[in-house]
């Protein structure tokens, strides 16, 4: 029992080390010296440089956002302010400015001719369908022109509503300002930041509009610009409407001042995949203005308003160094400059003239254990020395080695 045990304890005490060859050839030392070139130069480059894969990042980002429209326009022969024209008005990370708007006026509740739905008979007009109220399922002619013509009854608010006559856009929405204030934090390093420094006054804000280059920092965007950030026609999202994206990127490095932590600004036609669309185009919705006179009679304004809906997106992402993926990365690096050798054993061993010849400098087979007699025996041994016998081989098996007492 005890020889066992000292032989297991003799058997693990030991040290293994691989096999080398050195390959004298240019080619295969140039593949191996590039392909190890390379293998560094992506980590510096893409892993440590790029993505900072030697910083700890909080994606978390918590975000506020106030906004406010000004400027004055003309619709309708007459002068509409921030109050007619920006829906909703509590100044939220989402809002709509008006462009173009379809007004019926003195709707009551009654029956009228629906003007979508046109027939000549009441087999034409389906009971109950719904249309801009709800079709009673009678037909009233109209004998004026050639041959008759008629709309189906609906019963709800009458008139009803035209939707193909439409005003004239408003032109100067292109000259209104946004003030966008957009306050964040990063709570893992509990980092504070807001979209434009504390130094600006007021007589910087009255006289600035945000340009990248010229003021990067300037909280006040004309929405002609905005539209020309994106490629977009005034009379064509003036007329039918349409929904804007600005996002607001934060992308900081910690390991720098944090005064270095300012945001980058972004512009997008949110609607964009639906700019050919015959069934949806646009942006529009509708909102009611209701009046009760002296007699108790209910009547109201219907507007279908055709907007510029504007979207404020804040994302962002913080990053600090952190020794744990600053040593995984490491390691992670070393240990793939050694991918270069498989590489090139994979080539000496398959590809290149003499791959017979490194099969067999490379690779050991053994077949027994050499005694010092000659002979082949069982292991038996206490304390031993290493014996190894080199044969050729063709094969890519591994390689014993013999022990001699």
């Amino acid at each position: 029992m005890a020889p066992k045990v000292l032989r297991f304890i003799s058997d693990f005490f030991v040290y293994e080390t691989a096999k080398s060859v050195v390959v004298k050839s240019w080619s295969v030392g140039v593949i191996n010296r590039v392909v190890q070139l390379l293998i560094i130069l992506y980590f510096i480059g893409w892993v440590f440089m790029h993505e900072k894969g030697h910083q700890v990042r909080d994606t978390g980002i918590e975000s506020a956002v106030m906004t406010k429209v000004k400027g004055l326009g003309n619709f309708s022969n007459r002068v509409v302010d921030v109050a007619d024209y920006v829906v909703p008005s509590q100044g939220g990370s989402m809002f709509s400015i008006i462009t173009n708007m379809v007004i019926t006026a003195n709707q009551t509740q009654g029956r009228c001719p629906e003007t979508d739905i046109k027939c000549t008979t009441d087999a034409d007009c389906i009971k109950n369908h719904l249309g801009n109220g709800i079709i009673t399922g009678k037909c009233l002619n109209n004998d004026v022109g050639n041959g008759p013509k008629g709309w189906c009854e609906m019963e709800g608010w009458c008139p009803a509503e035209n939707d193909k006559i439409s005003g004239t856009p408003m032109k100067e929405v292109e000259n209104f300002t946004i003030f966008i204030k957009n306050s964040i934090r990063f709570p893992m390093f509990n980092v504070i930041r807001g979209s434009f420094p504390s130094i600006i006054d007021d007589a910087y804000i009255k006289t600035c509009n945000y340009d990248p280059v010229h003021h990067p920092f300037c909280p006040i965007f004309k929405v002609g610009d905005i539209l020309k950030h994106t490629d977009q026609s005034l009379d064509n999202i003036t007329k039918n409407g349409g929904e804007i994206g600005i996002n607001i990127n934060w992308k900081c490095n910690l390991d720098y001042n944090v005064e270095n932590c300012n945001p980058t600004y972004f512009f997008t036609r949110l609607d964009a995949p639906f700019a050919q669309s015959s069934v949806s185009k646009g942006y529009n919705f509708r909102f009611a203005k209701y009046y009760q006179s002296e007699d108790g009679t209910e009547s109201r304004t219907l507007h279908k308003a055709y907007a510029i809906r504007f979207e404020i997106i804040v994302s962002g992402n913080a990053g600090k160094f952190n020794t744990v993926p600053f040593l995984i990365n490491l390691v992670a690096a070393f240990t793939s400059v050694g991918l270069a050798t498989v590489f090139c054993d994979i080539i000496l061993l398959n590809f290149l003239k003499g791959a017979d010849e490194y099969k067999a400098k490379k690779f050991e087979e053994v077949s027994g254990i050499v005694s010092e007699s000659g002979k082949e025996r069982p292991y038996q041994g206490s304390q031993v020395s290493i014996k190894a016998l080199g044969k050729s081989s063709n094969d890519s098996g591994t390689f014993s080695i013999g022990r001699q007492e």
